[in-house]
């Protein structure tokens, strides 16, 4: 009996034993199934908050991508507004900065001639400061123009001038006289597509505006008035630029090159409407008013006016202050001959109400840049005078300007010696 309570209990604890091994082995199971990484490894903790995370992104991104869309175009343009405002502020510093550096060329200047106090020397060395510094070049002001002048100048100079197809035959007259000497630094500003085509046909540097309408009604279709004071207006970019312009009109022959009798010493070196040497450099004009007694003489000082057809003008400061002098003018009193302005405002001199301007100046000699005047009344009637070979001839104080070109022509170039002589001293 006691044999058989062994075998009995000994069998009791064998199937536990079994069991518990069962038990176990399911447990392991079903903990490798849920766990696969192991259950005390932190990288599953981890893994399953970030499919948690995933899970509520994917959720909510369908509910926030249109506010989030909404917020990324308004920071957009948000920051092309910055940008715009940032652009500005650098042009306008750069324009600041241009301008600091033109005073303080200026500014140098002036200190060399009033800053030192300087002893005054022996008598007749004492000489003023008489040419002014030039601006600082702004490519930003035209910049496709820039690269025309880069191309076409001559040390930073060269002859301008402008045409539309009401003067096309003069035009035509006056860039084969050019092409004739020599000359190879000059432009055409072309007044309509016309003329621009014109030139570009004969080889001819010409440059076109990009569209204005206030200069382009005009130039379409203005006189030489309304056209000649255009010029004022759109020079000022050639000055800008850092450019000195011989403007030129085209009612004008070169015999010779003009840069090689310019002297460069004044913002303004101007040809004469005058006919000798009192009329072209100035005299002292004596008025008498004999009611006046003792003091009946009064002396005035008068001088013939600059011709505004052909002028030098270095980019200066005082001369882009007489382009926009002139320009202002004429656009507030459009009956205004752009020539006289142009004489008033180089003048005038500082009085109450009135600042004058402040340009040096210097007049051609007569008979180098001579004007038809000269020529028909006085020139060609001399023998000796007949001889002299101007540098160029301006058919101004005539309206017959295209036949008395070829005649000039004739007679300078070609040698015809009676080429002249069918013409009236004046107009017929």
């Amino acid at each position: 009996m006691a044999v058989g309570r062994r075998d009995k209990a000994a069998s009791f604890r064998g199937s536990r034993i079994v069991v518990a091994i069962v038990i176990g082995v399911l447990l392991g199971c079903v903990i490798a199934f849920l766990f696969p990484y192991g259950l005390f490894n932190p990288a599953a903790s981890v893994q399953n908050r970030r499919i948690g995370k995933t899970n509520f992104q994917i959720g909510s991104s369908s509910c926030e991508s249109s506010e989030r869309s909404k917020m990324l175009k308004s920071e957009i343009v948000s920051l092309s507004e910055k940008n715009s405002e940032l652009k500005k502020q650098v042009r306008d510093l750069t324009e600041r900065l241009q301008l600091a550096e033109q005073g303080k060329d200026q500014a140098q200047k002036q200190f060399l001639v009033l800053g030192e106090q300087h002893k005054a020397g022996p008598f007749g060395t004492v000489k003023a400061l008489r040419t002014n510094p030039t601006v600082v070049p702004d490519d930003s002001v035209n910049p496709r123009l820039a690269k025309i002048l880069e191309k076409v100048a001559v040390r930073k100079e060269l002859i301008v001038a402008l045409a539309n197809s009401n003067v096309k035959e003069m035009l035509e007259v006056w860039f084969s006289s050019i092409k004739r000497v020599g000359i190879p630094n000059y432009l055409v500003i072309a007044l309509d597509d016309h003329i621009e085509e014109f030139c570009k046909s004969n080889d001819v540097p010409v440059y076109k505006r990009d569209p204005d309408a206030g200069i382009d009604a005009v130039g379409r279709s203005g006189g030489n008035h309304a056209v000649s004071g255009l010029k004022f207006r759109i020079l000022r970019e050639f000055l800008q630029l850092g450019y000195s312009v011989l403007l030129s009109d085209v009612d004008i022959i070169y015999l010779q090159n003009p840069f090689n009798h310019l002297y460069r010493d004044s913002d303004v070196e101007s040809m004469t409407d005058g006919h000798n040497n009192m009329t072209a450099y100035g005299y002292n004009d004596v008025f008498d008013e004999p009611a006046m007694g003792w003091a009946r003489y009064a002396h005035t000082m008068r001088i013939w006016v600059y011709n505004s057809g052909f002028f030098f003008i270095r980019p200066t400061i005082p001369s882009i202050e007489l382009l926009d002098r002139v320009a202002d003018r004429l656009a507030k009193q459009p009956n205004s001959w752009d020539q006289a302005v142009f004489n008033e405002e180089l003048f005038f001199p500082s009085h109450p109400g009135y600042d004058g301007l402040h340009a040096a100046k210097r007049t051609m000699d007569f008979y180098m840049f001579m004007n038809s005047k000269v020529l028909f009344k006085t020139v060609r009637k001399d023998a000796k005078l007949k001889k002299l070979k101007p540098v160029i001839v301006h058919v101004n104080y005539h309206p017959d300007k295209l036949r008395r070109m070829k005649a000039v022509v004739e007679f300078f170039v070609n040698g015809k010696q009676d080429a002249l002589d069918p013409y009236p001293d004046g107009s017929e």
